[in-house]
């Protein structure tokens, strides 16, 4: 982390780099901001990929094994090692099973909650939830670093009574900004990779045993790729995948909700236009709910009828291609023209099926913790299970029901966490990514089509990748194979079968995740996205009950915590000033994180509420509490967390050394 890593917002990273510096109390401010050409195969129809061998590995061959799509594959094996702990010197863990979902199951966050799982807390009181967005700037501004002291006057190596003190009498004086610009997209690396090396072989290797999938190895491997897929993962774990499949789903939870996607079938490197007359970038796709019930009866239907379709192929028989639903897929090879129009099979796909009731999803849900700490759901390895409350589809299981042709568009991640994909089967996926450090030449082909990078939807075109020097890994996703998407990876999938898949986020405990985490967090405050993860709550979380050993980790986080104390004295003076009483409300046990109703940035500490109409209250950020009203008339404001107990945590979070045992004589 000595140097700034080239795909971060720049004037964030350096805010964040060197928070010990003489002019830290500057750089911590309480913001922070931080138609196609010709067609060009990738490496056979279904993506080519190369099983890489890192060092920890052994160069044992495997027998071939060949896909759906008869893209080859080759496979070698871990080293049999005892496992260990998966992160060593990043948690201290009070005991074994400290890294096993059952040590978080009954475990809370929140004031006078019990701590999770087996990690001590580096500090009793209750629990903050942040904010970072309360100044007087407009919303464009609101991302740029907010320094709400003067420089050189807080740093990281000052007490939370030093820090306060410092503060006091500046909220009377008003915010002040810093000349920092807002984060921008970053430039693709330079030099260019070389044309031959646009198509890097994926890294993927193939699991054996139980004992491969919990060594330490295998985790320093994953981590270490943008993209890596671990095959034959279910069957060393003997995972029962079946209890994700169709059937089993209908058994348990017929009528349970199911989001569907109305889209076009088309192959995986085409993206027309619906009028067919050429390849583009949006991908557009109507919503609407179902059952799983009857999303089970589409599935299976689609699946008798293109059977049927084959049988009548092979007996010489053809149908006219057509845009209904019992249609067969379009035949759009080869050079099209005006006359000859590309007509697509409308398909749907079910998405974003809800599994965290743990009532309702028990079976399913325990089979999963099967899994190593690095890919479960639920584990003190899991920076997203120390949020406190749930966030649907990221520290909980989400499904997917797909039938040929289903797409999940061009996509990061939400705030940049790893994300882990199981395929259930019977049918294949296939899989597009590209590195972290190309999401700004990604953005830049968004713009000029047209499309908003974050909340529109996308399906890249590999001509657009190639030309623009954008390495693309491609790949097949089987059955039972686990894909590891890292931080900030985009990606984009299409289903080649009939299949499910399960899938959810994880936040392992590393400099690069966090930084890419706050990092997005700022991004997408500065064009008005919602970020799903609080992350500043989630700081506080961490500060409270995980003890750091990473010294470029610990002082992220510290600087975060630092931004928040000092924005949370001066946002308190400001409202007092005012002539306005601060309500203290004690938060409550799991209570979510808050976020303003009108820009959607996420709030802490200081609540400013308004009755509506309804008779409920709506949370909003200073920012827009005093566009509505620059004296806050009309508002409640709330203080959740008394000044000593955010000190209190901030003063106990310190970077944890792990004793060293010293051996020898003289």
């Amino acid at each position: 982390m000595n140097d700034v890593k080239p795909y971060m917002a720049q004037s964030y990273t350096q805010s964040l780099i060197h928070p010990t510096n003489t002019n830290a109390g500057n750089l911590l401010g309480a913001g922070g901001y931080m138609c196609s050409a010709k067609k060009r195969r990738v490496s056979g129809p279904g993506g080519s990929e190369q099983l890489l061998q890192p060092q920890f590995m052994e160069q044992n061959s495997f027998p071939q094994q060949n896909s759906a799509s008869n893209v080859p594959y080759s496979n070698t094996q871990l080293p049999q090692e005892p496992s260990r702990n998966t992160h060593a010197g990043n948690i201290s863990a009070g005991g074994a099973d400290a890294l096993t979902g059952a040590a978080f199951n009954g475990a809370t966050l929140g004031d006078g909650s019990t701590q999770m799982g087996a990690v001590p807390a580096s500090a009793g009181g209750a629990l903050m939830g942040p904010n970072i967005n309360n100044n007087n700037n407009s919303r464009k501004q609101k991302s740029g670093s907010l320094a709400l002291l003067p420089s050189d006057v807080a740093t990281l190596k000052m007490s939370a009574a030093q820090i306060m003190a410092a503060c006091k009498g500046l909220g009377k004086q008003g915010l002040f900004n810093t000349n920092m610009p807002p984060p921008r997209p970053p430039s693709p690396p330079f030099p260019p990779l070389p044309k031959e090396e646009l198509y890097p072989p994926t890294p993927s290797t193939y699991l054996e045993i139980k004992k491969d999938a919990f060594s330490v190895e295998l985790q320093k491997w994953v981590y270490s790729h943008p993209v890596a897929v671990v095959r034959g993962l279910a069957a060393a774990l003997k995972l029962d995948l079946g209890l994700f499949s169709t059937k089993s789903l209908v058994e348990a939870n017929a009528d349970h909700i199911v989001e569907v996607r109305t889209q076009y079938q088309q192959p995986s490197d085409e993206n027309w236009d619906t009028a067919g007359k050429c390849q583009v970038w949006p991908c557009d796709s109507s919503r609407s709910y179902t059952s799983i019930a009857k999303y089970a009866q589409y599935q299976a239907q689609s699946f008798q009828e293109s059977l049927k379709e084959e049988q009548e192929k092979a007996h010489g028989v053809y149908h006219h291609d057509t845009d209904s639903d019992s249609g067969s897929s379009a035949n759009i090879k080869g050079v099209k023209t005006k006359k000859d129009k590309p007509s697509f099979k409308v398909i749907k796909f079910g998405t974003n099926v809800d599994l965290s009731d743990e009532v309702k999803w028990r079976l399913q849900l325990q089979e999963l913790t099967k899994l190593p700490a690095m890919f479960r759901v639920v584990s003190a390895n899991n920076m997203l299970s120390h949020v406190g409350h749930s966030i649907l589809g990221m520290n909980t299981v989400q499904l997917y029901m797909k039938v040929p042709g289903s797409r999940t568009p061009g996509h990061q991640e939400n705030n940049n966490l790893c994300s882990v994909n199981i395929n259930i089967g019977p049918g294949d996926c296939e899989w597009f990514a590209t590195p972290v450090e190309y999401w700004g030449a990604m953005h830049q082909l968004c713009e000029k089509h047209k499309i908003n990078y974050l909340s529109g939807s996308w399906w890249p075109l590999l001509d657009d990748l190639y030309e623009n020097n954008i390495p693309l890994y491609r790949f097949i996703q089987r059955p039972g194979d686990l894909v590891w998407v890292g931080p900030g990876a985009v990606h984009w999938v299409q289903a080649i079968g009939w299949c499910n898949n399960i899938a959810w986020n994880v936040g392992p405990f590393t400099a690069e995740q966090y930084h890419l985490a706050l990092d997005r967090y700022e991004w997408n405050k500065l064009n008005a996205f919602k970020s799903i993860v609080p992350m500043i709550h989630l700081s506080w979380n961490l500060a409270r009950n995980v003890k750091i050993s990473e010294q470029n980790l610990f002082e992220m986080i510290k600087c975060t915590l630092l931004r928040t104390l000092k924005e949370s004295q001066i946002i308190l003076e400001y409202v007092e000033s005012l002539g306005k009483q601060v309500v203290y409300q004690q938060r409550e046990k799991n209570e979510i994180a808050h976020y303003c109703h009108i820009c959607e940035v996420e709030v802490f500490n200081i609540l400013f509420c308004r009755e509506q109409e309804n008779g409920k209250h709506q949370v909003y950020c200073l920012d827009c509490a005093r566009k509505l009203s620059p004296s806050l008339d009309g508002f409640i404001s709330l203080q959740q967390y008394q000044m000593s107990q955010i000190g209190e945590i901030y003063d106990a979070f310190q970077l944890h050394l792990p004793l060293v045992t010293v051996t020898g004589g003289i």
